[in-house]
């Protein structure tokens, strides 16, 4: 690990050499929100989000000889706002929003090929980079289209997703032309350089074990998963007699289809995306949830960078949540949901410009709150 970190550090520094030129590929993403809630909340302030990330792919074969074996590392610093806090959604309005300003250390992993079909990772790895991930969303921006709310909200301070991660083995086997086999293990207490407590080499919640199988193609991908904590987490809402919280199982699956209904190539394309899951109900807010859109890439004849994307969500809330709600003097909902169109298209080469509109309906879980709109430009600088 100390080779690798040391000819990363070489070649961001800015190595001349032929060699790791070739065996470096770095690139450099801002994304810069300004967002709204322009109806239905007390909130209408303007909010403004940064993310910067710095990502090197390294081919460790090139530049040290090492055969089959890749490196990635990714720093991140994420300044603004915190919309939600003042919206007051249960899921969330922007997948960049973070609860503390920091630098950190994001992703840094390791993975080895053995032979052609099966790879090994580790080390800071994101979750949803590869599991219960819908490609054909990832235009969307609002978090309930990243990973299910369902395990987003599970663990001490969350799985190992955005903005934290933690240490990961991850084994994959593919298996025929489409077909794979992918899991792995996560320390269940998300932490990463940069955060003042760091990784958490002692493990002392023990781990999340995740799997998925499916099946992916150039027309789209099917596939289910599985998730489970090794120790028992706190129930969101029971308590024993003397008031501490009961302690349960924290688990549930999922499944995440797409399809890919007309183009290709250089031509306009549509694809399909749905996904739901659900969980045991008993440490989080959410029971589960589904999400499901569309996508069209090459939107208008001569701007091949030209997208639409469309989406809907629903948060399905537990019944201690519910309860929670009704002692409050709140009239409990079924569940949060939401509606989501964005379009984006780049202005020029290192510009990328994409405005977007959300409808949050039941606000918070509560019943019949007023239909809250939010109107956001993110823009993206990318070299």
């Amino acid at each position: 690990m100390k080779r690798v970190l040391l000819a990363l550090t070489f070649a961001l520094l800015g190595a001349t050499s032929a060699k790791a030129q070739s065996a470096v590929e770095l690139h450099v993403a801002e994304t810069i929100d300004l967002l709204s809630a322009v109806r239905g909340s007390d909130d209408s302030r303007a909010y403004l989000l940064d993310d910067l990330r710095v990502t090197a792919d390294v081919d460790l074969e090139k530049l040290v000889g090492w055969k089959g074996t890749t490196a990635h590392v990714q720093v991140m610093n994420n300044l603004g706002a915190s919309p939600n806090n003042g919206i007051g959604t249960l899921q969330g309005v922007d997948n960049i929003e973070v609860a503390s300003h920091r630098f950190r250390l994001y992703e840094a992993w390791v993975e080895h090929r053995i032979g052609a079909r099966t790879s090994v990772r580790a080390g800071l790895y994101d979750l949803n980079s590869e599991f219960y991930v819908n490609g054909s969303a990832g235009l969307l921006i609002g978090p309930a289209f990243g990973v299910g709310s369902e395990l987003s909200a599970t663990g001490v301070n969350g799985p190992s997703i955005f903005p934290s991660t933690s240490l990961t083995v991850r084994v994959e086997q593919r298996v025929g032309k489409v077909g794979y086999v992918r899991a792995a293990l996560l320390n269940a207490t998300a932490g990463c350089p940069g955060e003042p407590r760091g990784v958490d080499f002692r493990f002392s919640n023990g781990v999340l074990g995740i799997g998925e199988v499916g099946l992916e193609g150039s027309r789209g991908k099917l596939a289910v998963g599985y998730w489970r904590y090794s120790k028992r987490q706190e129930d969101f809402t029971e308590t024993d007699a003397d008031g501490n919280p009961l302690h349960q199982r924290a688990h549930g699956a999922y499944v995440v289809a797409e399809l890919r209904l007309a183009g290709g190539d250089d031509r306009r394309t549509l694809t399909l995306f749905g996904r739901a899951g659900a969980s045991e109900g008993r440490t989080t807010p959410y029971q589960g949830g589904w999400q499901a859109g569309l996508l069209i890439e090459r939107l208008l004849p001569g701007r091949p960078a030209s997208s639409l994307s469309f989406g809907m969500n629903q948060g399905v809330t537990t019944r201690g949540y519910r309860a929670v709600l009704a002692a409050q003097g709140l009239p409990p909902a079924r569940a949060e949901s939401a509606l989501e169109v964005t379009y984006s298209d780049q202005v020029a080469r290192w510009l990328t410009i994409q405005p977007d509109l959300q409808l949050i309906f039941d606000r918070g879980g509560v019943d019949k709150t007023p239909t809250t709109v939010v109107a956001a430009l993110r823009t993206r600088i990318a070299f």
